[in-house]
C-alpha cells in the first residue's frame, strides 16, 4: 500500500468494506513498514470504524538479515506494527516465515505477553510445514489458527503430490509435509497468497501470453458465469473442501471488486478439474 497516497488507500478500504470484505492483512516489513502507516492513515480518513474490519499482521523477518523469533522482536514488531496501523490491539498475528532458531517457548512467552496485554488476539503462522507447527504448538496455550501459504491455479504443489501417490515421478514429491491434509485436521486456515502468481514471484498468469490454454478456459468460464478470468482464479481456490481463504493482494479498486467476485461463483467438480488440467497439470 506504500505506492498509494492516503486519499487512494482510503478508496480500497471502503470499496472492500462496500464489498462486503473486512478482512486486512499487513506484515510489518511490506514497503518498509509505509503499507501499514498508510493504511492506519486511510483508515482514521475513512467511513470505517475499527471494529468493523478484522485486522492481521505477520512479523519476524529483518529483511536480508535473518529470521527472528526471539522474544523481544516479536513484542517490538506487534508494538511496531500498532503504532503504525493506530489500532490497540491485532486481531491476529502471524511468525512470517520459519526460524531455524525458533525457541517454541521463547515465542510461547511472547505470546502470552501479547495476548495478556490484549495486543493480540489470535495468533498463526506463515508458509510452516506440520512438523514445525507441531512444535511450537507443544509449548503455546494459544491455539494456532492460520497458516499463510501460497496456494492457487498455477501453484499446485500442495495438491498435484497427492494426485501421484504411489508414483516415483517428479510430481509425486511432496514438498510440504501434507500441510492442506495437515490444516484440515488440526482446523487451521489456510489462506493463499499470491492466488494469480505463477512461480515464486515470477508474475501474474492472467492474460499472461506464456499461459494460452489456461486463460483460454478460464475465459470460457468467465463469459459463462458473466465475470473476469480473475474471479474464476478466486472461485478455483475457494472450490478445494478445506474453505481457504483467499488473500486478493490488490490495491485496485476495480481489481478488488473483479477478484471479489469469486466468492459468487459456483465451479462444478469437471470445470474445477478442466482449469487444472489447463494448467499444465496431469492426472495419472
Amino acid at each position: 500500500m506504500d505506492a498509494l497516497t492516503v486519499d487512494q488507500a482510503t478508496k480500497v478500504l471502503e470499496t472492500a468494506v462496500d464489498l462486503g470484505i473486512n478482512y486486512i492483512d499487513s506484515a510489518d516489513i511490506y514497503g518498509g513498514g509505509k503499507s501499514s502507516t498508510i493504511f492506519g492513515q486511510a483508515l482514521k480518513q475513512s467511513h470505517v470504524s475499527r471494529d468493523q474490519l478484522f485486522i492481521q499482521s505477520k512479523g519476524g523477518i529483518v529483511p536480508g538479515q535473518r529470521y527472528d523469533f526471539s522474544k523481544q522482536h516479536l513484542l517490538d514488531a506487534v508494538d511496531g506494527e500498532l503504532d503504525r496501523l493506530g489500532v490497540d490491539y491485532l486481531d491476529s498475528f502471524l511468525l512470517h516465515r520459519p526460524d531455524a532458531l525458533m525457541d517454541p517457548s521463547e515465542i510461547a512467552a511472547a505470546f502470552n505477553e501479547l495476548q495478556n496485554s490484549g495486543k493480540v488476539r489470535h495468533f498463526g503462522v506463515s508458509n510452516f510445514n506440520p512438523m514445525q507447527v507441531e512444535l511450537l504448538q507443544a509449548e503455546l496455550n494459544q491455539k494456532l489458527i492460520i497458516n499463510q501459504l501460497q496456494f492457487g491455479v498455477m501453484h499446485t504443489g500442495p495438491i498435484q503430490f497427492g494426485f501421484h501417490t504411489n508414483m516415483q515421478d517428479t510430481p509425486s514429491l511432496d514438498h510440504d509435509g501434507q500441510i492442506i491434509e495437515y490444516s484440515r485436521l488440526h482446523h487451521m486456515t489456510i489462506q493463499a497468497w499470491s492466488p494469480y502468481q505463477y512461480g515464486n514471484f515470477a508474475g501474474i498468469f492472467l492474460d499472461n501470453p506464456k499461459f494460452p490454454k489456461l486463460n483460454d478456459a478460464m475465459q470460457q468460464l468467465a463469459d459463462a458465469k458473466h465475470v473476469t478470468k480473475s474471479a474464476i482464479a478466486t472461485a478455483w481456490i475457494l472450490r478445494h473442501p478445506a474453505h481457504m481463504q483467499v488473500i486478493l493482494g490488490t490495491m485496485n479498486p476495480k481489481h478488488l471488486a473483479e477478484n471479489a467476485a469469486g466468492v459468487e461463483v459456483e465451479l462444478s467438480r469437471q470445470e474445477w478439474y478442466d482449469i487444472y488440467l489447463a494448467a499444465g497439470n496431469d492426472l495419472p
